[in-house]
């Protein structure tokens, strides 16, 4: 289960992202990047953060925690921007947060050491499992922290989720994208990882991650008279994909060939 805790003092944006997510003090005294629910890429964009992050958890990586947050909009009071302030009416109620790892260090791909194979090749396969587009060199969503890397930032992952036509036939796709991923060229254990991660999912952990969707985030989706119907597709999705696991591993170990 996630912790449902409230935001008390909203701190600064974080512009990097197209998102425009915010630093925020909670009522537990801790500080947390929130992910708005009102944001351009919608709800969407939350649950995929919500589901990649807690199935790296699973996978043993690491992702600061994630949190449900109560937003009350009466924090954007002070915040000059008019965009900010629209986007703070508009997700008003339950949004996400995660921990914020002060100090951490964005990861450059080029300093030493470099990163551990086994690590790299969980982390490539963690990511064409759920398909993350968006962990790239120009952009590799890792963190430095007491030297540790964290994952952050899975909001374009599971983007069959944008249209679910056809969606349990896309559950089989190899993932060409993962040729652009920032580890790939340190993978060299993806074969061993795979047998080692993918019994990890059992189908009572996905079953229990999907159920953490929140039904408001689910909405009037056509196609799914309840959120426990559009819960049913994810992790109908989610099986499948775990299923199909050999053909994504196969086109990361080709990729990485070509890197050669």
């Amino acid at each position: 289960m996630l912790r449902t805790i409230n935001a008390t003092r909203y701190l600064t944006p974080l512009r990097e992202g197209g998102s425009v997510p915010a630093i925020v003090e909670a009522d537990d005294f801790g500080l947390y990047v929130l992910k708005f629910r009102g944001a351009a890429q919608g709800p969407k964009s939350l649950i995929a953060e919500l589901v990649a992050g807690e199935i790296g958890r699973a996978l043993g990586l690491l992702v600061p925690e994630l949190v449900f947050m109560e937003l009350d909009p009466v924090l954007g009071r002070s915040e000059p921007h008019a965009e900010i302030q629209a986007l703070i009416q508009a997700s008003a109620g339950l949004n996400l947060a995660l921990d914020y790892l002060s100090g951490a260090l964005a990861f450059d791909p080029l300093a030493k050491p470099e990163p551990d194979p086994a690590l790299a090749s969980a982390i490539v396969w963690f990511d064409a499992y759920v398909t993350n587009v968006d962990r790239t060199p120009r952009n590799t969503n890792m963190l430095l922290w007491h030297r540790r890397l964290w994952l952050i930032d899975h909001g374009a992952a599971l983007y069959f989720h944008h249209t679910w036509r056809d969606y349990l036939a896309r559950s089989q796709s190899p993932f060409s994208p993962i040729k652009q991923h920032v580890l790939l060229p340190f993978a060299s254990l993806l074969m061993e990882t795979n047998a080692e991660l993918s019994p990890r999912l059992t189908p009572a952990i996905l079953e229990g991650i999907v159920n953490l969707i929140p039904a408001e985030w689910l909405g009037d989706v056509p196609g799914f008279a309840s959120p426990d119907e559009q819960r049913a597709a994810y992790l109908a999705y989610l099986s499948n994909r775990l299923a199909a696991a050999p053909l994504f591993v196969e086109e990361a170990i080709h990729a990485r060939a070509q890197l050669v």
